[in-house]
């Protein structure tokens, strides 16, 4: 270890991948490493790898603690996800959010106990998406199990509880579409009121608290310093808000699209139109517990099905004649989300002839379903693009072709959600991190295909 070098871990658990990321005291990266998030289909229903992901999280420290003197640890993660725990452990697998829990009557019956959308800001989405019936699910099916927990535990704060052993609960993930808060008053909803399940939730904690220092067998095990004190964690689309609520005065409203496997649009400060439960509009909580208009669709999973496994690269004349041949990719592309949700998507006009096409047709259909998102949330004030779609040079110029004003700038760190994690190891301190503004870029009938598009989306 060289105790010269003072780091942060940030452990970041998508939906797609696992990143570890070890941060020096400047904000600068020393080290990255992944592994995929996979979903086991033994057991009692799908549910995540979350003992393989420790085996490989203990081997990375390990090899991370000989780079520098970890002060801190970090965890983030996507939502609607939670572990029931007692003492011990897990009670039950870490059920898949993908997974639908139950048949029509579980569904019916959930239905009749689900808050409104009004109290909740949670629209109804499919599978598990929902937390409160991912739960309410489990304590049906499951009730020896589901009466032996502790503990319900947001994903953030299972990861901070394996580390440190002390059980919290934080906003953001509470409050991220799970039907389990109401955003407004910053209380449980009437769900978890009616299900008795508030003894289950450990005392409220900031996002940036310390929780507490590594346990000893993890210090043992890692090499890690023994005062290396655990972090809260939070909510992995908030952390990319971190920075922009830091500076929301001073630079006046924005919508910033935290990108991957989902991409959402959070409108700080920006919204000017009702939010609608059938869009799959919601009302996320920031770090502070304020609501935000929200809007999202599974822009990374479905660039992935219309571009292939391993997306080409392509060129500028790949869009135009995409765009010329008016060949469109028509929503949806995912099963889970949205605001076209419960559709099979499709491709009109001439197919795509060649993987580069692929490529660029895949990022013509984020750019208009991250247009139609920015439209329907009547966002105002410029667009902070983050995360992984910072990679694609064409994503950020062909949506600013679309704004008709808006500034679009790309952030020049390819992770807002390190960025965020890290941040709160110090809170108040400024990200190095910015983002650029980019040149728009308005191919010929760029905003006719658009318009086509629509129409098409609307029809279908």
């Amino acid at each position: 270890m060289n105790p010269a070098v003072r780091g942060t871990v940030v452990l970041d658990i998508g939906k797609t991948n696992a990143k570890l990321t070890l941060i020096d005291a400047a904000g600068k990266t020393l080290a990255e490493a992944r592994t995929p998030n996979t979903v086991k289909r033994d057991g009692p229903y799908p549910h995540h790898d979350t003992e393989r992901l420790w085996a490989w999280m203990l081997g990375q420290l390990r090899e991370l603690s000989a780079l520098a003197g970890i002060r801190a640890i970090v965890p983030v993660t996507h939502g609607a996800t939670a572990a029931l725990i007692d003492d011990a452990g897990l009670v039950l697998p870490v059920l898949d959010y993908e997974h639908v829990p139950g048949d029509a009557a579980d569904a019916a019956r959930y239905a009749a106990l689900r808050p409104a959308f009004a109290e909740s800001g949670s629209p109804q989405l499919p599978a598990g998406l929902n937390l409160g019936r991912q739960l309410e699910w489990l304590q049906a099916h499951f009730p020896a199990e589901f009466a032996r927990a502790r503990h319900v535990l947001m994903y953030p704060q299972y990861w901070a509880w394996r580390f440190s052993g002390v059980a919290a609960s934080e906003v953001t993930s509470l409050g991220c579409h799970t039907d389990l808060w109401r955003p407004a008053e910053g209380a449980w909803s009437s769900l978890v009121e009616c299900r008795g399940w508030q003894h289950l939730f450990p005392p409220r904690r900031d996002a940036w608290a310390r929780l507490g220092a590594l346990r000893a067998d993890v210090v043992a095990d890692t090499g890690l310093p023994a005062d290396c004190e655990i972090v809260c964690g939070i909510h992995d689309s908030n952390a990319s808000l971190l920075r922009h609520l830091l500076t929301l005065q001073q630079s006046g409203p924005c919508t910033v699209l935290s990108t991957g496997t989902w991409v959402i649009a959070a409108a700080l400060g920006s919204a000017t139109r009702p939010l609608d439960e059938a869009q799959d509009m919601l009302a996320n909580c920031n770090v502070f517990g304020d609501a935000v208009p929200c809007m999202r669709f599974m822009g990374g999973r479905e660039f992935g099905v219309i571009a292939g496994e391993q997306p080409a690269t392509f060129a500028a004349e790949d869009v135009e004649r995409l765009i010329a041949r008016q060949t469109m990719a028509l929503p949806c592309f995912a099963e889970t989300g949205g605001p076209f949700a419960g559709r099979v998507g499709r491709v009109d006009g001439a197919l795509p002839e060649t993987d580069a096409e692929r490529a660029a047709l895949a990022t013509l259909y984020v750019v208009l379903m991250t247009d139609h998102c920015l439209a329907s949330l009547g966002a105002s004030g410029r667009v902070v693009v983050e995360g992984a779609f910072t990679a694609n040079a064409w994503f950020g110029p062909l949506l600013a072709g679309l704004s008709e004003g808006r500034d679009v700038t790309v952030s020049d760190d390819s992770s807002g959600t390190t960025c965020g994690a890290w941040l709160l190891t110090a809170w108040g301190r400024q990200a190095e991190a910015g983002s650029a503004p980019v040149t728009p870029w308005c191919p010929a009938g760029w905003t006719d295909y658009r318009d086509a598009w629509r129409a098409a989306a609307r029809a279908a």
